[in-house]
């Protein structure tokens, strides 16, 4: 079930509020409901797998009661870190890797082993890493073991982040689960975020989406120089928009029912160095690879180079891994790996800096812009022709009369694309507009959203 379907805006959303605020009073009966809808809301899409998340579930509860009775570093949480490694990597590398793999050994030699065609559940990425969180803090006393199962449950499957993120930490919300106080200027400020969010899926990230196909599509089929580019960016706006404005809905639907969850994006598109650009896209990921992988590896205070390049190495080549199989997202986290080793190791970032905000600026967006075309590419050689289209202009034409007619039908909300990109300065005196501009921009969301066909949120796949 998507946020931005009818169904969930006009029948599951209003049937969460009024349940929920109907047992408010009842905390533990409160959160029973809320666990039963977000499995239901899973479930909607696929039944099958629920079974895997309560299993998930269940494991995980287990391990982490055991994980409160070991100590950290001891011969018993070693083994602890094994099961709970093997259990939660297992199953996400059956359902989402076995079968490249498999794929892969066949391509090596002439081997023919059976290729399993698992569907993929959706989310299965964002809530194997919640739970790995979950057992690995309480391993490090970094969190107290959750005693009551459906708590645990409730952690795992909450539907506002169980399909596409943030990936939410334990200890951020430990205390909200049993504790938490709604409030009305909570449930308004979600509400907003909500629309906001909604707004920049379906007004922005499905129609600038429109332009970003169509130049991928012709990525072999004569793309013309300017629309190369013009695809690339819009690319980067539509994943932009489609991702952050997921998490803005996430956040809302948190805050509505009274749960804080942490930033997953803060304008990723102004940042100075690719470093800084990975501290503003996809918070949560960034900072679970951060605790989870790199620190314990060493992180960057080490005193040999050698060390630091295969920490940073591990750590992208994981990135790329954990978006999918495919060598286009291998490639694209080990492009950012060049890059954010470049900047660790040369202070060349200092030195552009002083002349001025604007060439690190276009450094990093040149950087990310290129990552975002091997990133959306079917193969690595659709990713060098399109590479090519950028960069020849003897490969293609300049523009086509066809693709200037696109741009003239969806320049107004490419350029909207651009300019909401960046942090802009609220108006003075203007707040009374606010909740009408609220309404106002839910209603063309909804126009929009009835009208269009065009609506899966793209990290519905990882």
């Amino acid at each position: 079930m998507l946020f931005s379907s009818t169904i969930f805006l006009f029948a599951f959303l209003p049937f969460v509020w009024i349940g929920y605020f109907l047992l408010k009073p009842f905390r533990r009966v409160s959160n029973v409901f809320l666990l039963i809808v977000s499995l239901l809301f899973y479930a909607f899409g696929e039944p099958i797998f629920v079974w895997l998340m309560i299993t998930s579930i269940v494991v995980n509860y287990f391990l982490g009661l055991w994980s409160e009775k070991v100590e950290h570093g001891s011969k018993a949480g070693k083994w602890l870190m094994f099961w709970m490694l093997l259990y939660n990597i297992g199953i996400l590398f059956v359902f989402k890797y076995l079968g490249p793999t498999m794929m892969f050994i066949n391509t090596q030699g002439n081997y023919q082993l059976p290729i399993p065609d698992f569907l993929l559940p959706i989310g299965i990425s964002f809530f194997t890493f919640q739970s790995i969180s979950y057992v690995v803090d309480i391993y490090r006393k970094n969190a107290k073991a959750q005693h009551n199962i459906l708590n645990v449950g409730l952690y795992i499957s909450f539907f506002p982040q169980l399909i596409a993120g943030p990936i939410v930490r334990y200890n951020t919300i430990a205390w909200e689960i049993e504790n938490r106080r709604e409030n009305w200027n909570d449930f308004s400020t979600g509400m907003n975020r909500f629309v906001i969010g909604l707004a920049k899926k379906v007004l922005l990230s499905n129609t600038i989406a429109i332009v970003a196909d169509r130049a991928f599509l012709q990525v072999n089929d004569g793309l013309s120089l300017v629309f190369a580019w013009v695809g690339a960016i819009a690319y980067g706006l539509q994943i932009y928009y489609d991702f952050s404005g997921y998490s803005d809905m996430a956040i809302g639907l948190g805050l509505m029912l009274g749960f804080h969850f942490d930033e997953n994006f803060n304008f990723p598109y102004i940042a100075q160095s690719v470093s800084e650009f990975w501290r503003r896209w996809h918070i949560s990921l960034g900072q679970w690879f951060r605790d989870y992988v790199y620190f314990p590896l060493g992180g960057s205070r080490v005193s040999n180079p050698d060390i630091l390049i295969r920490n940073l190495f591990v750590v992208w080549l994981l990135t790329g891994i954990w978006h999918g199989a495919k060598e286009t997202f291998i490639v694209w986290g080990l492009w950012f790996f060049i890059f954010i080793l470049i900047e660790k190791l040369f202070p060349f970032m200092k030195w552009m800096r002083k002349k001025g905000r604007v060439w690190p600026r276009v450094y990093t967006l040149l950087v990310v812009l290129f990552g975002w075309v091997l990133f959306r590419s079917n193969s690595m050689t659709d990713a060098f022709s399109y590479f090519g289209s950028m960069l020849n202009p003897l490969k293609s034409h300049f523009l086509s009369s066809q693709d200037l007619m696109y741009l003239k039908e969806y320049g107004l909300f490419f350029m909207a694309g651009l300019i909401f990109a960046v942090p802009l300065k609220p108006i003075k005196g203007m707040k009374w507009i606010s909740p009408i501009a609220m309404w106002l921009l839910f209603m063309i969301s909804v126009t929009y959203l009835v009208k269009g066909t065009y609506n899966p949120f793209i990290y519905f796949n990882f």
